[in-house]
């Protein structure tokens, strides 16, 4: 009988557990209207260009944080993309990176839901200055908004 209460017991506990994991509630996107189609979410990035350009904005229920930098070594030389964070973290699907290295190599990464303050995405670089780092976030509507576009420089020095 005392076998049978304790795990009895525990078996309860185990299953309230798991389920006070699932109960966080998730703002959800706003509704489209009935009559619209669905917008397909880019799964392609838009055409090279040689310099960085300006970035668009998001609304600030929307708004995620990204930053590219360089690691400096120069035995393995790499581009780290990392997410920051942003009132848009539940509400972003996706966001699609580009790095395009001073050599002509293009490479592209993405990261989806969920999204975690520190997760990075990691792309090779060369040892030059001219390494860009492009990022698009993803609106619930389908939309892609750059937030991050810059040139990442192989090492900084400090000059003050």
């Amino acid at each position: 009988m005392t076998l049978r209460l304790i795990l009895g017991t525990a078996f309860l506990l185990a299953l309230l557990l798991a389920v006070a994991g699932c109960t966080q509630v998730i703002p959800l996107p706003p509704v489209l209207p009935a009559t619209s189609s669905p917008t397909p979410v880019p799964t392609t990035l838009p055409a090279d260009s040689v310099t960085p350009e300006p970035t668009g904005t998001l609304p600030s229920y929307w708004s995620v944080n990204v930053q590219a930098q360089s690691n400096g070594q120069a035995i393995n030389p790499q581009i780290i993309i990392t997410f920051r964070g942003g009132q848009g973290t539940s509400l972003i699907p996706r966001i699609l990176l580009k790095v395009t290295r001073s050599d002509g190599v293009v490479e592209t990464g993405e990261m989806d839901q969920p999204f975690s303050i520190g997760r990075s995405v990691t792309f090779a670089a060369t040892t030059g200055y001219q390494d860009r780092a492009e990022a698009w976030a993803i609106t619930p509507q389908g939309d892609a908004v750059k937030i991050l576009d810059q040139y990442v420089p192989f090492r900084s020095y400090n000059t003050g």
